[in-house]
């Protein structure tokens, strides 16, 4: 595959080939991912010295396989109040639900090159193109949405990948779109390359019935804390944590206080023995 321009060291079109010098490996990588190998369909026509699979699978676009994720629903006033309760001013908000848009080529800056060198190591490794559901550039910002069982060999590729290298895991956090949302709760995983100056973010979906996640902490240890706060605040379980605890709340606290459904509560008043209501619960007053 080609190296992105720029890497230093290397000439302009210079490609690396896998086990040569200089080509990346890492003592902890899995050896099924570390060296491409695949025991799925298709492995031993992607190896029969043609170079047909591989080229077609890098170079073809994402299906979505479960249809474009879900990141919001309507709502009006604020606190999910109707009616009685919404006193802050918000009452005739009306918030239109949202889907995020899939991009199309090109896509831009070096997002084209990030995309084609993610296919490429994909096919490498025997990983279908159906591991992106989507891919959404918004903002200056890309985002690659994914299915989950594929998330462990994904992060291995664009982390170890020559023409990738996003080392770091900045920041990997949840989100909870709310009931009537499908796959409402999300891991979003903030990458950046200090090679290549560049950032990718990551993203998953999963139904509230079933939030399990591939732990990332094997790929990227400073991971743990991050999915430690997720499951606390979220109820998202990582498999494969060595240490899944709650890291914000006591032990033996119930529910996960981010989720959209969960009590807001009242706010005791302090030396006055009372309490104020809840927003959603707190009488109108026009």
């Amino acid at each position: 595959m080609t190296t992105p321009k720029g890497t230093p060291g290397e000439a302009e079109g210079s490609t690396t080939v896998p086990g040569a010098p200089g080509a990346s490996s890492s003592a902890d990588r899995p050896a099924s991912v570390q060296t491409g190998t695949s025991d799925g369909p298709g492995a031993a026509e992607a190896g029969d010295g043609t170079g047909s699979a591989v080229a077609e699978t890098a170079t073809h676009e994402p299906t979505p396989a479960r249809g474009a994720p879900v990141t919001g629903t309507e709502r009006s006033g604020m606190f999910g109040a109707h009616g009685s309760g919404d006193t802050s001013g918000y009452g005739l908000l009306i918030r239109e639900p949202y889907t995020p848009t899939r991009a199309e080529r090109p896509f831009g800056g070096y997002f084209d090159e990030v995309a084609d060198a993610l296919f490429a190591a994909m096919a490498e490794a025997g990983v279908p193109v159906t591991a992106v559901e989507q891919i959404t550039v918004e903002h200056r910002e890309m985002t690659v949405y994914l299915a989950r069982e594929h998330l462990p060999a994904l992060l291995w590729i664009v982390r170890d990948d020559p023409s990738l290298r996003f080392e770091l895991a900045a920041s990997i956090s949840g989100v909870d779109y709310g009931p009537g949302v499908p796959r409402r709760l999300h891991v979003v995983y903030e990458l950046l390359s200090m090679t290549y100056r560049r950032r990718l973010r990551l993203e998953i979906a999963v139904d509230v019935e079933d939030p399990h996640v591939p732990s990332a902490v094997q790929t990227y240890p400073t991971a743990d804390w991050h999915e430690r706060e997720v499951w606390d605040m979220f109820g998202i379980i990582f498999d494969g944590h060595p240490g899944l605890t709650r890291i914000l709340m006591p032990d033996d606290w119930e529910g996960h206080p981010q989720r959209k459904d969960y009590p807001l509560g009242g706010i005791p008043v302090e030396y006055q023995g009372a309490e104020i209501a809840a927003p959603d619960t707190r009488r109108s007053y026009s």
